[in-house]
């Protein structure tokens, strides 16, 4: 199973507290007791856990230490320790291995891709599903906009003497059309060869990609393609929203005890712009993980995020992302967003036709109007 890239988790590893060795055992313990029971964790356990080896006076002495470093927190006098937000950085930069699927979920990933066929929606939809039966958490893949998909084939065609219609099919399946409007008539010979022309020039490349058109030495043709260049790059500026799906909400009622902390998390779910902002926020600050109040959304802090990026040819694309407590399986997290991620961005590479030549998926129909020139547009029907 491959590691995880070379992604920070914290961001500010090298300006990260340090620990003696015995000290650091003891506070992985008491993590690892803590993300399996949600329990306070006693002295007792964490004597029987492997690489502590002193007594449980002594143990106890370094857990009060700990408390005062602000790595545990003791949540009644009686009761033992539990990390606080620090406690669990620590853990996740310095003591967490990078983690790796066992067989069983490895299976289920192989099973899953092998298996997963149709519209890039429902692969999306449906990897949100997986991430979080790999997990128990609740999760979140953002896929990638249709202006990140090549060109399968383009056509400019005349609908009248003055008004043309651009149509891309896109190989993603996504038929994007815009009409385009001039103030003299415009022969037919003339849509038919920039019609060619385009298709020559465009075939293969991103929607966003720019492409240089040489002239063809006729001046209507030139004006034409000129339009049909305007119509094509006014797609990228359309503000498409990302594709946004949402795994396993209902899982969140098993993390949190407070009935607040749930519903307050799942309005965040809910609110698609929000969701997007969190973790690409995440990703630019070069984490993988952000615990507590480190994303900067008070109604998440007691959640801890997971990201990986989707990447196609070293493009991201889109994100993978979990949601979950602060005391999550932070290993099993972070190798299910690595290779899920992984996997899906290689998927979606074939699907958006980026550096390979795959058959024709179904198409889905997402008509735009647009007037060129002007930028006088009207509204868009329908949608993917």
């Amino acid at each position: 199973m491959p590691t995880p890239p070379e992604r920070s988790r914290s961001g500010t590893r090298s300006g990260a507290a340090s620990l003696d060795p015995r000290k650091a055992a003891i506070l992985e313990a008491v993590v690892s007791e803590y993300i399996g029971s949600a329990q306070p964790v006693g002295s007792q356990h964490v004597a029987e856990a492997s690489g502590v080896n002193v007594s449980t006076a002594t143990i106890r002495s370094e857990m009060v230490a700990l408390e005062h470093e602000g790595y545990l927190i003791q949540p009644h006098t009686s009761a033992g320790r539990i990390p606080t937000d620090k406690g669990y950085r620590f853990f996740v930069d310095h003591l967490a291995d990078p983690g790796a699927l066992g067989p069983p979920e490895r299976q289920k990933v192989r099973r899953f891709f092998d298996q997963v066929h149709g519209e890039m929606e429902e692969m999306l939809e449906r990897a949100s599903g997986l991430l979080s039966d790999l997990t128990s958490c609740a999760s979140v893949v953002v896929g990638p906009s249709h202006d990140s998909a090549a060109v399968r084939s383009s056509q400019l065609v005349g609908l009248g003497p003055r008004l043309g219609l651009l149509v891309l099919v896109l190989a993603d399946g996504a038929v994007e059309k815009r009409t385009v409007e001039f103030d003299e008539d415009v022969p037919e010979d003339v849509w038919a060869g920039a019609s060619a022309h385009l298709q020559a020039a465009w075939q293969g490349r991103l929607v966003v990609e720019p492409v240089h058109l040489a002239g063809t030495g006729d001046v209507l043709t030139d004006r034409v393609l000129a339009a049909a260049m305007g119509a094509r790059a006014a797609l990228g500026r359309d503000g498409e929203p990302d594709q946004v799906f949402v795994g396993g909400p209902s899982r969140l009622a098993d993390a949190f005890d407070a009935v607040e902390t749930v519903r307050s998390v799942l309005a965040i779910l809910e609110q698609q712009l929000v969701v997007v902002t969190l973790l690409k926020d995440v990703l630019d600050r070069g984490l993988s993980v952000a615990i507590g109040a480190e994303h900067g959304f008070e109604p998440l802090a007691s959640c801890a995020v997971v990201v990986a990026p989707l990447s196609v040819e070293g493009r991201e694309v889109g994100a993978v992302g979990l949601l979950g407590p602060t005391r999550m399986n932070y290993p099993r997290a972070l190798a299910a967003a690595h290779v899920v991620g992984e996997r899906l961005g290689e998927r979606i590479g074939g699907t958006l036709g980026v550096g390979t030549d795959r058959p024709d998926p179904p198409t889905r129909r997402t008509e735009r109007r647009a007037t060129v020139p002007g930028d006088r547009r009207g509204g868009r029907r329908g949608g993917s």
